[in-house]
């Protein structure tokens, strides 16, 4: 049977986390939304947003354990710190990590939340296989190769329609996790491509490995974000500019 999803993809490249958190949600918004004027903001169905982030920690809906103190400490270190409506427990995101935020709608592709989390983790370990690596998942979330994480997931749904989604360490600085407990997950090592294979594995030759993991999993056709420049970001941006973060 031919494929007849179609997904978006918008790479973001570098961009601050809470730039991108907005975006997200504008994107989420206007698919709700379903908007058939132009004039009030871009047509969006499906989109795969790619990008990497400034230094920064965030939290998803469980916030127990990091009182101010504990974020000015993070804050410090030249992060920033944000809390988020996504699940999961604190992790780090920076430059050399891939991030992937799907926003898309779960019946299209006849996915529950769980199942549509196994389809991640999915994509991530073909990800890593094509690397070569053999990793796995475990009763904890995320990829791990052996008892080190290379992957972490922390995504939100409502109505139908995800937010958040992965980070997939490449050449990350793996410093950044000395100073928290990923994902709330103890006694347990982070990784990355660049660590397992001994040689630079940058974000940019992860990224098609990537997306073709996921067209493959997701059953889908992988289209240009066509005509979304700079001033289009902007108007996608003023969906959400009275929010707060």
């Amino acid at each position: 049977m031919a494929v007849t999803r179609s997904l978006a993809l918008l790479n973001l490249g570098r961009i601050p986390y809470k730039q991108a958190w907005q975006l997200q949600k504008a994107l989420h918004g206007n698919h709700l939304v379903k908007r058939t004027n132009q004039d009030e903001g871009p047509q969006l169905q499906d989109v795969l947003i790619l990008c990497e982030h400034d230094p920064v920690y965030t939290i998803g809906i469980r916030t127990g354990g990091y009182p101010a103190q504990e974020q000015d400490r993070l804050k410090s270190l030249g992060a920033d710190f944000v809390k988020t409506d996504r699940g999961g427990l604190i992790t780090f995101h920076g430059p050399g990590q891939l991030v992937a935020y799907p926003i898309i709608n779960l019946k299209n592709y006849s996915l529950g939340v769980r199942t549509y989390i196994a389809s991640l983790e999915r994509v991530l370990t073909r990800t890593c296989a094509d690397f070569g690596l053999s990793a796995k998942t475990t009763k904890d979330t995320g990829v791990w190769i052996d008892e080190r994480k290379i992957a972490a997931i922390g995504i939100s749904c409502k109505r139908y329609i995800t937010q958040h989604g992965i980070s997939l360490n490449c050449t990350t600085d793996l410093s950044w996790f000395n100073h928290v407990v990923p994902c709330g997950i103890m006694d347990k090592g982070v990784t990355s491509l660049t660590n397992e294979l001994n040689r630079d594995v940058t974000v940019g030759e992860t990224e098609s490995v990537f997306v073709n993991a996921f067209k493959d999993v997701f059953d889908c056709e992988i289209v240009d974000f066509e005509g979304f420049d700079e001033q289009s970001l902007q108007k996608v941006y003023s969906v959400e500019q009275n929010y707060t973060i």
